[in-house]
Formats: C-alpha cells, sequence, structure tokens
C-alpha cells in the first residue's frame, strides 16, 4: 500500500523500545547514560508518524470521504501511525518517569551534590531536576526543622571511627575543625560523616571491607578526597 511507504526505517517503536531496554538493563538504583542519540530518534520518528497521519487524513477529505466511517487502506495506515505515535509517546514518558525516579532515589542516597561520574550520564535538564527536588527538600526539612535524611533508627553511638586514606589538611566538620592526615584515625559525629560515606564508590565500599575494618567494630573505612570535603562543606 503506497500511504504505508515512508522514510522510517525498520519496524515502528523498536528505537523506543531500545530506550527502555537499556533502562531496564542497569543495576536497580543506577542509571544508565542518557542516550540523546536515541531518544532525538525516537522523536523524529514520532514527527514522522503526526507527518503521515496527517497526510492520510487529508487525502480521505480531499477524496471526499467521512473520516469517522471510512475504512479504506487511508484510514488503516493512519490507524497504524497513530497507534505507532502512542506507543512511542508512552515509551518516552516511561524512560522519563522512572529515570526520574531513580534521580529522586539518588538524593536521599548521596545527599545533595553528585559525583562527577553520575552527573556526566544525566541530560542537562535531569541535572537542573535534580538540583530542584534537592531544594524542595531542604526547604521542606528547613520548615520543619527536621533532618529526613538522617537513619530512622537512631545510633547507639553518635560517634564513628573514621580512617583517612589521603593527605587533606585541616577541614570543618559541624561545629568542630579536625585535621585530616593519611592513615589518621578520628572519632567524628555519625552526622558530619554520613555525608562521605553515602558518596562512597563501589571500590572505596570493597576497601572497607577488604581492609580489616568491620561493621561490628563500629569502624568506617572511607577515603576523603578534596574534591568530597570541599563539595561538602560547600553544601
Amino acid at each position: 500500500m503506497t500511504p504505508l511507504k515512508v522514510t522510517l526505517g525498520g519496524m515502528y517503536g523498536r528505537k523506543s523500545c531500545q530506550l527502555l531496554r537499556e533502562l531496564a538493563s542497569a543495576e536497580p538504583g543506577q542509571i544508565p547514560t542518557f542516550n540523546n542519540d536515541l531518544f532525538d530518534q525516537v522523536i523524529k520518528e514520532c514527527t514522522e508518524h503526526q507527518f503521515q497521519l496527517q497526510s492520510l487524513m487529508r487525502k480521505i477529505q480531499d477524496e471526499g470521504l467521512d473520516i469517522q466511517t471510512t475504512r479504506n487502506e487511508d484510514h488503516f495506515g493512519a490507524v497504524v501511525h497513530h497507534l505507532s505515535l502512542i506507543r512511542n509517546k508512552r515509551c518516552l514518558m516511561a524512560y522519563m518517569y522512572n529515570r526520574a525516579e531513580i534521580i529522586q532515589g539518588l538524593r536521599w542516597k548521596l545527599g545533595p551534590v553528585l559525583p562527577q561520574e553520575i552527573q556526566e550520564k544525566l541530560h542537562y535538564l535531569e541535572e537542573e531536576y535534580f538540583k530542584n527536588h534537592s531544594a524542595a527538600i531542604e526547604s521542606y526539612m528547613a520548615e520543619l526543622d527536621l533532618d529526613l535524611t538522617v537513619d530512622m533508627v537512631p545510633p547507639k553511638d553518635p560517634y564513628i571511627q573514621v580512617k583517612v586514606l589521603d593527605d587533606i589538611g585541616e577541614v570543618l566538620l559541624g561545629d568542630q575543625s579536625a585535621t585530616l592526615v593519611r592513615h589518621s584515625v578520628h572519632s567524628l559525629r555519625r552526622t558530619d560523616a554520613e555525608p562521605f560515606i553515602s558518596q562512597m564508590d563501589s571500590t572505596e565500599k570493597t576497601a572497607a571491607h577488604g581492609g580489616g575494618y568491620s561493621s561490628e567494630m563500629s569502624v568506617i573505612f572511607y577515603g576523603f578526597t578534596r574534591r568530597r570535603i570541599a563539595e561538602s562543606v560547600g553544601s
């Protein structure tokens, strides 16, 4: 049928489905890199579906036929494009919604500052979304005068032992200053150390468990870095 010979390549909806497969293949709670190229291709496909749909509807009208009752090849071609357009739209919305859900979760896991390796995976609009979401949480907590990011179950000891892996120098943590030099061990308030602990990457966590420091000893083995100290103090 001539009306269905369009410039769209391959099976309709394949690209939008691929977007969701990429998202689903990631580990739970992890966000894959935003696929700008494939996302734009789906948008372009939607535009082409819309163009073909309008062309077929005009053709039916130009032939003096009733759009509501006509059941010829042009009608069914229009239906195909209409349903394909809706399917692509749903896939794009699912892609953005599920990424937004993960981004919201990152705020509670990592705090108000995302590590650079995660920022690089986000679309610039997603970065803005994270900042706005974080600001809304901060505003809500300030209004309640309650920190919702701390553990729901109060710890037995408000202080934890922290071993420093890099030379940092003097930094301000909460209401006290500390000189952080390599291999030094400090007793810090849990609330001061938690922002750094939450930003540990998988390599550092592996080192923590392999370095002879167990959770039963209530000792946190963590490598403070200058970047993360600066981010935490600046936030």
